[in-house]
């Protein structure tokens, strides 16, 4: 089994469209969506879920009123102003500001605090027309997204192993945070899209440092690559450079917007000139 993970140095590169369309070209493909913070492979592959779990996030103070005092020690001592309280009644927090550090229920002389893990999110393993796709979907300001972006690439791992996938695609996050780091782990190879911009050029460059840390063969495409031909030679020439893999281009066509709008990966909406040139690219990937 190959674990390919494909990232960008931003959102919006196109990576979840060149995933979608692997989906299908890939045979019975096993499938990770590890953006958490904003999953969106599902809306190209149509997954029915057969299984649903809660995820448990970090710590959280709950408060007894019944032994509560209203002293306002806890709100006093707590760094983070995450707790407030009015006229000795029972402190009120503050889940966005509180950091789960536990320092309200040691300074409780009433010991009215427990730490209690919250529900921060749902994961899902559901069934595609191509594979298997694991999933989940971040709760609003929660955290521990690397966390269950372990989760949600492990329990693939396990379905591919299980199954004997020959491909396990990785839809990575955006960026080089720690949802990335934690889909890079134990991966045989990263794709990088990146585009055309100064911005762009930039972010893979950050990106392709992260990658290289992991000592992971490194492969480059780029997107859009037509809308500024000279920068597209110049990103891939510094790729080559920094020892990454160039394996195409993908030209700008509006096929792309309208297979999204239908909700189907491009090379299932037609077979215009960017879902020729993903054609080729995953047939560059197949034959290694």
């Amino acid at each position: 089994m190959k674990q390919l993970v494909v990232i960008s140095g931003k959102g919006g590169t196109g990576k979840t469209t060149v995933v979608g369309s692997f989906a299908a070209l890939a045979e019975r493909p096993v499938l990770a969506d590890c953006d958490v913070d904003a999953a969106d492979l599902h809306l190209l592959l149509s997954p029915a879920v057969r299984h649903a779990e809660d995820f448990t996030g970090p710590l959280r103070p709950v408060f007894d009123g019944a032994l509560c005092t209203g002293c306002g020690l806890c709100v006093e001592k707590c760094a983070f102003n995450a707790l407030e309280t009015a006229d000795g009644s029972v402190p009120v927090l503050d889940a966005i500001a509180c950091e789960g550090c536990a320092l309200c229920s040691f300074v409780c002389p009433a010991q009215a605090i427990t730490m209690r893990r919250v529900v921060a999110g749902r994961w899902f393993v559901s069934d595609t027309r191509f594979g298997p796709l694991v999933h989940a979907r971040l709760g609003v300001a929660q955290e521990n997204s690397g966390k269950l972006v372990t989760l949600v690439r492990n329990r693939a791992a396990e379905i591919a192993a299980e199954s004997g996938a020959q491909w396990l695609l990785i839809d990575g996050s955006p960026g080089i945070g720690c949802p990335v780091i934690a889909s890079l782990a134990g991966a045989d190879a990263v794709l990088i899209v990146a585009e055309p911009t100064l911005s762009g050029r930039s972010d893979l460059e950050r990106v392709a440092r992260l990658a290289a840390g992991f000592r992971i063969p490194t492969l480059v495409c780029v997107n859009k690559w037509d809308i500024n031909e000279a920068l597209t030679r110049q990103i891939e020439a510094e790729s080559a450079a920094a020892g990454c893999r160039v394996v195409g281009r993908i030209p700008y066509d509006d096929a792309v917007s309208r297979s999204i709008v239908q909700g189907v990966p491009l090379v299932e909406h037609d077979d215009g000139p960017a879902a020729r040139a993903l054609r080729t690219v995953w047939n560059t990937l197949a034959e290694g």
